[in-house]
């Protein structure tokens, strides 16, 4: 059976303005997912799963849906405040959702095979899609085994100054043993520095793995999510901006020894749109990728 995408779309993308992942960045229009779908389509994987807000399913549909349905199985499912598990509660005057792992859990219907989880307004690039598709071709029929595409910190810079990146810690075997956030990251004189908790910069190498949120999972992993979202909403659930994050529930499950989780290292380039500044230097990175050859001019 071939592994399954799951793109999650739901931000509407406010710092951004209006719905991101709709916007067409390629020349003929093409959003970032559909160069995600493209690499994935050709690394092998077998069906597309979006979760998106019920509140623009019909434009989600008439832009991206429609355009792959004679390409690859795609699904939809949908990311709501309300969706928590029965008996739980949570503050009612919470506007958004919980959070990337809670996005996850809205797949459990609907996948029930390895399955690699990517953000919608990412450009991941498609040696990580092939990467990905191998080490979950591998897992098909087993369980606890997981992988996160690790991105050397060098290759996420922006143009436009810091970022914050989750740094990864791995052991002697590339296994992940915990993601520390780190913020201010940036280039200075040929030398990649972070600003440490005591605000002192500390150079890191170009090659240190980040998590840029590609994660690889086996089915288990919903069983999982939905029990520690349940000891989530237990204690955070009455919090206004709680947020159930996917590192959150895959380090509890490190720590406890349930699962293994293989950082496997790409030579691609990540770029994405945070904000709207940055959507000429992805128009430009885009159209760099096409004369190249990377890409064709039309995707589909």
């Amino acid at each position: 059976m071939k592994p399954t995408l799951f793109v999650l779309a739901a931000g509407m993308g406010s710092r951004y303005g209006g719905l991101k992942q709709l916007d067409g960045l390629g020349p003929n229009g093409e959003t970032i997912m559909d160069y995600s779908i493209y690499d994935a389509i050709k690394a092998g994987f077998g069906k597309i799963v979006f979760v998106i807000r019920g509140s623009f399913e019909k434009d989600f549909r008439a832009v991206v849906i429609d355009k792959f349905k004679d390409l690859i199985e795609t699904d939809v499912v949908f990311q709501e405040i309300d969706k928590v598990p029965e008996g739980c509660t949570y503050i009612p005057e919470r506007e958004k959702p919980w959070g990337t792992n809670h996005a996850v859990l809205m797949g459990k219907d609907a996948i029930h095979e390895p399955f690699a989880v990517i953000n919608a307004d990412d450009f991941y690039g498609q040696e990580s899609f092939a990467i990905l598709a191998d080490f979950l071709r591998s897992v098909e029929g087993k369980k606890n085994e997981y992988c996160m595409i690790g991105y050397r910190v060098g290759n996420t810079l922006s143009e436009s100054g810091a970022v914050s990146r989750g740094v990864c810690v791995v052991d002697e075997n590339q296994l992940l043993k915990n993601v520390v956030e780190r913020t201010h990251i940036e280039e200075k004189s040929g030398t990649i520095n972070y600003v440490d908790e005591n605000g002192k910069e500390v150079a890191i190498v170009a090659t240190t793995p980040v998590s840029m949120n590609m994660w690889g999972f086996t089915p288990d992993y919903f069983d999982y999510s939905l029990e520690y979202f349940k000891e989530f909403l237990a204690t955070e659930g009455q919090k206004l901006k709680s947020e159930f994050y996917i590192p959150l529930a895959v380090n509890n499950l490190i720590v406890e020894g349930k699962v293994t989780c293989k950082v496997l290292d790409t030579p691609s380039k990540w770029f994405g749109v945070t904000y709207a500044e940055d959507r000429p230097q992805v128009v430009i990175k885009i159209n760099e990728l096409i004369r190249n050859g990377v890409y064709p001019k039309k995707l589909f």
